[in-house]
Parts: structure tokens; C-alpha cells; sequence
């Protein structure tokens, strides 16, 4: 069942169209990320959805609500973990958490979420205490701690070191298995791989494609490359000459095959014919990141 739907969505600023004809839903219980470079219309798509821009064409429900009608009644639904957002300095956790409880009726209990989100020892820690992943898991308590259906997270994890990046990714998972719908935005092409049930890539206002992350590669998997270091000298002929090859590169002592699925059983039959090993030997499959390639024409951070 979808929670979210979005049609035909259109949004302007001095008459250029930064959102142009979006549609999406997203399903009740997964993860869906929007994926893009900066500009591409994502935060906008997302902020109409949250009521807090209204459209100027198209259709937004959310759990059968109008974000702009329904203004009131969806923010008590809906928990949002903003781009940027700092609180007062001074202000302790504890603090932070039930000032944000006293606004909804049914909140979650600050105690119990502060132990689920692994944040208890900093209860009574100042938020200018804490560091950027202590401040980045605050965010994503206060966001929840409405009881929220649908949780929106906006570039969750910029500025985040690598460990606290991924232990954050953790704590989202948590957080969908809960049974919390999360809409995800993004422009870290490993973070929408790991956590998204489905995806959708915007570019240039647009979605240019929506699937599943493994959907999406599928698209243009019709090649893998081998890589390999010979043990002896090769004539690139014994490669070139199989029926699954399709071209042969050297870059160094390695050597680069690009083939069909079949392309490696092939290799490997006919290096052991010859007796020649094969070092390092790795098998590269098309990625998210030649996905996005494929259907931008450039590489996400250009």
C-alpha cells in the first residue's frame, strides 16, 4: 500500500522549473531514497511533501492527507530529520527531547528512545558537547519522537566520519524494522546502495529512473570486467579470439578483460590450457554508480 504519492509534481522559482513532472510513491514499511546530485530538485520534492513549500502543479497524499490542507494533522504523523538544524547550545539531550514531546499528543518516551538510539550516557550532555554523530542521532530522536508513521531524513549523514556513518546506517535500519517508513534523501551513492528498498535518481528536476538498487544495476549489467595478473608472458590473442570477449586492456602488469557472463569460464579455460595462472584474479560487476551513468550521462559528484 502506498503512503506517499506524488504526481505529476511541479515547482518553480523566477519561472525555471526546479521540480518538473515528479511522480513517485513509496510503499508503507520501506526505505525509499531519492538519489541525486545538489540542485537536482530532491530537498524541494521533499519539503512540498512535508507541507512546508506548497506545489505549483501536481498532486502530493500522504497517508491519504493534502501536505498543504492537512498542514497541522500531518506533522503530527510525520517526523522530519531537516538538512541542517542546530538547537541551542546549552540545551541538554534530555532537555531537547522533551520539549519536542510536549508537542504531540501521543509521544514516545524520551528515556526508552534515548536507549534504543544508544544515546543514554548523553541524557545530560549539552548539545555543543556533543560530537557530530551524537548530534546527528539527536536529530534522528527528535524526528522520531512524535510516534511518527513516516520518517523523512535529508542528507543524513554529511560531515559524518566513515565509523559514524556507518553505525548511523545501522541505527536506520533499526529504525525501518521498527515499522517506521523512511524516505531517505541523498546524494551518497553507497548510503542509497545500502539502505534503500527502492530508489528513485533525480536529475535535473526530473526522476530519470525508479527501482530497487539490484533493478537498476540490471539495467546495464550486460558486461563484466575480469582482472588478473599472468604468471607468464600472454598473447592477448588467446583472449581476444573467445566468443564472450569483447575487448582486452592492459594497465600496468594487469590485464583487463570486458565479456559477457560467460567470459569468465572462458578465461579461465583458456589460461589453464596454457598453464598460466591468473594473480589477483577479480571479477567486477556493473555497480549503482554505472547505473547512474548510464542513465545521467555523468557521474554523480560531476
Amino acid at each position: 500500500m502506498s503512503i506517499i504519492e506524488v504526481t505529476d509534481l511541479v515547482k518553480r522559482y523566477d519561472g525555471r522549473a526546479v521540480v518538473d513532472g515528479v511522480s513517485l510513491s513509496v510503499e508503507e514499511g520501506e526505505i525509499f531514497a531519492i538519489l541525486g546530485p545538489n540542485g537536482a530538485g530532491k530537498t524541494t520534492t521533499v519539503e512540498i511533501i512535508e507541507g512546508l513549500r506548497a506545489p505549483d502543479g501536481g498532486t502530493v497524499s500522504v497517508m491519504g492527507l493534502d501536505p498543504q490542507r492537512d498542514r497541522h494533522e500531518l506533522r503530527l504523523r510525520l517526523g522530519a530529520q531537516l538538512q541542517s538544524s542546530k538547537l541551542q547550545a546549552k540545551l541538554k539531550v534530555r532537555e531537547a527531547l522533551e520539549l519536542y514531546a510536549s508537542f504531540y499528543p501521543s509521544p514516545a518516551d524520551p528515556e526508552r528512545l534515548l536507549e534504543q538510539l544508544g544515546m543514554a550516557e548523553q541524557r545530560d550532555t549539552a548539545f555543543e558537547k556533543l560530537s557530530g554523530g551524537q548530534q546527528q542521532r539527536l536529530s534522528i530522536a527528535l524526528a522520531l519522537i512524535g510516534n511518527p508513521r513516516i520518517a523523512v531524513l535529508d542528507e543524513l549523514t554529511t560531515g559524518l566520519d566513515p565509523q559514524a556513518r556507518r553505525t548511523t546506517w545501522d541505527l536506520i535500519e533499526q529504525v525501518r524494522d521498527s515499522g517506521v517508513t523512511i524516505l531517505l534523501v541523498t546524494h551518497f551513492m553507497d548510503e542509497a546502495e545500502r539502505l534503500s528498498d527502492r530508489l528513485a535518481i533525480f536529475d535535473g528536476g526530473r526522476v530519470v529512473a525508479l527501482d530497487t538498487p539490484s533493478g537498476l544495476v540490471a539495467r546495464v549489467m550486460t558486461e563484466q570486467r575480469i582482472r588478473f595478473r599472468p604468471s607468464e608472458t600472454l598473447d592477448d590473442r588467446l583472449l581476444t579470439d573467445l566468443p564472450h570477449v569483447t575487448s582486452v586492456a592492459r594497465h600496468g602488469g594487469q590485464v583487463v578483460v570486458t565479456g559477457t557472463s560467460d567470459a569468465l569460464h572462458e578465461v579461465t579455460s583458456v589460461l589453464a590450457r596454457h598453464q598460466i595462472v591468473a594473480h589477483d584474479l577479480r571479477v567486477e560487476q556493473a555497480s549503482l554508480d554505472d547505473a547512474f551513468v548510464s542513465l545521467t550521462g555523468r557521474p554523480l559528484d560531476a
